[in-house]
């Protein structure tokens, strides 16, 4: 099913302008399935991007030696020190009740690191595909929003909820987020049709399924604390960012 069709189904009041791009030849006009093999990405998307690839990109041309020298191959673990989350260290700064903004940009730097060139890439592209999609129904600043808040949101829990002494790296918490967006939105379209609305949490379901798996069949972590976080912070935050959503609450509150 299309997003133009996803969109009306779950919102039938409002009108968005059409996610099909534009024909690029006389031809093309005419086919009603044409479209460019690579479609425009919203400019904060784009940034993202720029932010994960880069850093990605410099530490794995520094571990192969093509940057920086013999003391590039400690550039990740030197970030993942300097940037990545501790539970252990919001712990202390819970319990002294002092909180450095050094460690506090921690909540979200942390994304932005990986721990290896696949770790980082199955990441991107999930952030492709999915802010994409939160850009296009939700707007920039409300993917933005959702992004960087479940990052914060899966830290935040991965450090209260436990105590481990790994830390925490990766984009999956705050993309994570993102698959609570199109849950939601999924969960409004079933909503409004008279569909099943449990089917909405079906990916979410399955991702967590597979944590399982793995889990029995290797060592996992506890990063999947971090990522449920991630997506329960990012369902709920879509009840603000979705389009219509905010307005329906404020009337449910005058009407009580």
């Amino acid at each position: 099913m299309g997003l133009d069709m996803l969109l009306h189904r779950a919102y039938p009041w409002r009108r968005f302008p059409s996610t099909r791009p534009e024909r690029s030849t006389m031809s093309d006009q005419y086919d009603p399935h044409f479209e460019p093999p690579i479609n425009k990405l919203p400019v904060v998307v784009v940034i993202l991007f720029l932010i994960m690839a880069g850093v990605e990109l410099t530490l794995a041309l520094g571990e192969a030696g093509f940057a920086g020298g013999p003391t590039a191959i400690g550039w990740r673990l030197a970030l993942v020190r300097d940037w990545g989350f501790s539970g252990d260290i919001f712990d202390a700064m819970l319990a002294q009740g002092y909180w450095s903004w050094d460690n506090l940009a921690r909540l979200i730097t942390y994304p932005f690191i990986h721990l290896g060139f696949t770790h980082a890439l199955i990441a991107i592209v999930l952030m492709l595909a999915l802010g994409k999609m939160a850009a296009e129904v939700m707007g920039q600043f409300a993917m933005l929003a959702l992004f960087v808040a479940s990052g914060i949101g899966g830290a935040l829990a991965y450090a209260l909820l436990l105590d481990d002494p790994v830390w925490l790296v990766g984009a999956y918490p705050a993309v994570y987020g993102l698959i609570g967006g199109y849950s939601f939105l999924l969960w409004r379209r079933l909503g409004a049709t008279g569909g099943q609305q449990m089917r909405a949490f079906s990916l979410i379901a399955m991702l967590m399924g597979l944590q399982l798996v793995w889990s029995l069949i290797g060592t996992v972590g506890n990063g999947w604390v971090a990522e449920l976080a991630g997506f329960i912070t990012g369902f709920l935050l879509s009840f603000l960012c979705a389009p219509g959503e905010w307005a329906r609450i404020l009337n449910r509150l005058r009407q009580r």
